[in-house]
């Protein structure tokens, strides 16, 4: 498996995971013309891309998706929540493309077993997803207020896992966002921040992850320093000293993580 954030953060989020003779887009949320560069910089055309998976409707994470769908012929998987506020934004998708799935049930994509499962988020029916191959497995789990033990065990065993260390909470809150928004995101519906994302790591640990890029960073309310640092400390006070962990940059490809 082949695995690559290509864009991560409130300006726009895509993930290509490769499986088998699957090639797969998880968000489209840059350009089409962006998008293709993205994926041109790692080395793949966009024509052989197998389908695009939505993860909900917010723009950051479907704004090319219209367009690549239209102009390469790709097949569009989402929930049918989400579909039916997709209908008019993605509205020159080809009938034949729109695909719907049954979230918390798995389905396959070439051969590959893919579970889109319910996650707490201010969308309609946001999801995550996990992507098994060849008995490797990889998760992308962004856009989420809080994680629980039934998303701590569908994303256990990862071997590699895209995971939402979205803010700090002090700088959010000396922040200038007004109330209303700060209160979203700090909300169980809203987005990890650091802290918590360190304590889920720590939990996944004991469940075989061992490699994690953080993901969906806020340009306003964080750093990668302080969102590795925070991660960090949570590991060391559990004693964990072997998770890898890189942080997905914000607008071009993180790198090609091969996972075999």
């Amino acid at each position: 498996m082949r695995f690559c954030p290509l864009c991560s953060g409130s300006s726009g989020n895509a993930t290509y995971i490769e499986a088998g003779s699957a090639r797969i887009l998880i968000d489209a949320g840059l350009s089409c013309k962006r998008i293709t560069e993205l994926l041109q910089m790692i080395g793949v055309d966009p024509r052989t891309l197998s389908a695009i998976l939505i993860t909900h409707e917010h723009i950051d994470h479907v704004r090319g998706v219209n367009i690549l769908s239209k102009k390469f012929d790709l097949p569009v998987y989402a929930n049918a929540d989400t579909w039916s506020v997709l209908k008019a934004p993605l509205r020159d998708v080809a009938p034949k493309n729109v695909c719907v799935f049954e979230s918390d049930r798995d389905f396959y994509l070439s051969g590959v077993r893919i579970l889109p499962f319910s996650v707490p988020h201010d969308a309609i029916h946001a999801v995550g997803y996990t992507v098994s191959s060849g008995g490797k497995k990889v998760g992308v789990c962004t856009d989420l207020g809080h994680v629980d033990a039934r998303i701590l065990s569908i994303l256990s065993g990862c071997d590699l896992l895209l995971f939402e260390a979205n803010h700090d909470v002090d700088m959010l809150m000396a922040g200038s966002y007004p109330y209303l928004l700060k209160k979203r995101i700090l909300s169980g519906s809203g987005h990890m921040n650091n802290d918590d994302c360190g304590k889920a790591l720590v939990k996944l640990h004991e469940t075989g992850v061992k490699n994690v890029i953080l993901g969906h960073l806020s340009q306003e309310n964080n750093y990668p320093a302080l969102a590795m640092v925070a991660v960090r400390a949570a590991l060391e006070g559990a004693g964990i000293d072997d998770m890898q962990i890189a942080i997905a940059a914000r607008e071009e490809p993180t790198g090609v993580f091969e996972i075999v």
